[in-house]
């Protein structure tokens, strides 16, 4: 949701959807500098539906969108009411009060099979509008959940029906992609199971890692981003933001929380800079350390782990105390198996472990990376004390394994092809001003760079920033390099160039932003548009 409000607060001078702007260009989007291949063009929204395209673009409920959905054979049905509404979360000993899908932290995780037809209807109980999006998941354009792009904004009241084909199985989640909501207590994982799995395992642990400020301390996700817009110049450290405004376009009470702005966490891991936000608390599956959750099994089960990183300015680093992880897919696809003793997952990304676990009580630590501090839970296969909240496994600063040194496997590796274009899109701004963009524009949302069907896609991101992103594409998954990993959020370190592949095959309007959700909605999104 991008409303009049933020924009004024932001001054990201972005326009009204609605208003007519002057075409920038007719280039393909070919070479390094992709300013040449960047469009603009008129949006319209109608009254209930998704926003339509600019002319000579796909609009997100084309004909072209309808017949790839088509193509995805959608099969039986996987009924889903989900209500996004106020309540009083208990974190492990402290409640706070936020948004959440009815009142769980992470929200009940919706589990599917690959082929189904996923239809959830989305009941709006909160005071401001939202949406939801599917981080992962290749699905037609007009259920992607990003208003002002794909579809309206659902308000306060209102419900909304999202439903399209399941069409690769893994390890999903969702969430808003409307203002900073995604940092309250709104997300849950989505499993998409496949019929013919391949691992063979015991039993099955969806762990979910967020950084957590809502509701500690008078503190807002809203109020964090009206201090950090100010930038690090004429910052009132005192207090939050400005009393009354919700940079989400609803009605505020007054924020009166201590400052969140980060300074200093640094690592060599992130090329740097960790962070901006000194969230609080980190949780795993919704608990503080101090009163952990526990996972039980029995001495020799072989355990599947899902991780998933739904934190909103934090990577986390994990391992598990006492044990080697045998990654065996990320974000969804599988690799060629590897061993390690951590894995670093930043905003968005998810990784596939297997574990067979030994006799007692073991750490599951994620350490907040740069920000020291962890988030905890525990796996219990026999007898003993558990370990102290603050433990830090020797895993943890062991071998280590990135998405870099993986690789495909090759039953999903993407076919060698030379790309046909090539988008340049340089990260760019920083903390001082927070005009986090891309190529030095903050986002429009009649922005556009054009792709056409069919196609092979090159994104090359040149960070000239002096922080590490964790960069996002809607709608589809990328390659890192020939036979890299398959997948669609990726770590961009500073004074780095990352090029990734994908193919055009699933039409319509999609976003590519930085999961850094403060990022984000100070500028750093844009939007590629598949020709009409």
């Amino acid at each position: 949701m991008r409303t009049p409000t933020r924009r004024t607060v932001l001054a990201s001078a972005l326009a009204a959807a609605g208003t007519g702007l002057i075409a920038a260009c007719s280039g393909s989007g070919s070479g390094s500098d992709s300013m040449k291949g960047m469009d603009h063009g008129a949006m319209n929204h109608g009254p209930t539906g998704p926003a339509a395209a600019p002319t000579g673009f796909v609009a997100p409920n084309g004909p072209e969108v309808s017949a790839a959905e088509a193509k995805r054979r959608p099969g039986p049905e996987r009924k889903v009411v989900l209500t996004a509404t106020e309540t009083t979360l208990d974190l492990g000993g402290r409640t706070v009060r936020s948004w959440a899908y009815g009142d769980r932290l992470p929200g009940r995780e919706v589990r599917a099979t690959l082929g189904d037809t996923l239809a959830l209807t989305l009941a709006n109980h909160l005071p401001q509008p939202t949406s939801l999006h599917w981080h992962g998941l290749a699905l037609r354009n007009d259920m992607d959940g990003v208003p002002g792009v794909t579809q309206e904004p659902v308000r306060p009241g209102a419900s909304f029906d999202y439903r399209f084909a399941l069409s690769h199985p893994g390890t999903y989640w969702f969430h808003p992609h409307s203002g900073v909501q995604q940092d309250r207590g709104l997300y849950a994982p989505l499993i998409v199971e496949d019929p013919k799995e391949p691992l063979r395992y015991d039993k099955e642990w969806v762990v979910v890692l967020d950084d957590w400020v809502d509701g500690v301390d008078g503190s807002t996700p809203d109020a964090v981003l009206a201090e950090l817009a100010k930038g690090m110049g004429g910052m009132d450290h005192s207090s939050h933001g400005m009393p009354g405004m919700d940079m989400g376009g609803g009605t505020a009470t007054p924020a009166t929380g201590p400052s969140r702005m980060l300074m200093g966490a640094a690592s060599p891991l992130l090329g740097g800079d960790a962070g901006d936000v000194s969230h609080p608390f980190h949780l795993v599956n919704g608990r503080l350390p101090s009163a952990p959750e526990t996972f039980a099994a029995k001495p020799g089960d072989r355990i599947r782990i899902r991780l998933i990183n739904a934190g909103g300015d934090t990577a986390y680093r994990v391992a598990l105390g006492g044990h080697e992880l045998t990654v065996t897919h990320t974000d969804g696809f599988p690799v060629e198996q590897a061993t390690t003793q951590a894995l670093l997952l930043g905003m968005g990304e998810r990784y596939d472990v297997l574990v067979t676990v030994k006799d007692g009580v073991f750490p599951l630590t994620a350490l907040a990376e740069g920000k020291n501090a962890t988030a905890l839970a525990l796996l219990r296969t026999g007898g003993g004390a558990a370990p102290d909240a603050a433990v830090r496994p020797a895993e943890l600063d062991g071998r280590l394994l990135t998405a870099g040194q993986l690789k495909a496997d090759p039953g999903v590796r993407l076919p060698a092809k030379a790309p046909d274009r090539t988008v340049g899109l340089e990260l760019t701004g920083g903390m001082a001003k927070a005009d986090w963009a891309f190529n030095g524009r903050t986002y429009d949302p009649a922005q556009r760079y054009p792709v056409a069907a069919g196609e092979r896609v090159r994104l090359e991101f040149r960070n000239s920033t002096s922080m590490w992103h964790p960069v996002h594409l809607h709608g589809h998954s990328f390659a890192l390099g020939a036979d890299g990993p398959r997948k669609d959020t990726a770590i961009v370190l500073p004074g780095t160039t990352l090029a990734v592949d994908f193919d055009a095959d699933n039409p319509g309007l999609w976003m590519v932003h930085c999961h850094n959700v403060y990022h984000s909605e100070t500028g750093m999104m844009t939007v590629l548009g598949y020709r009409a």
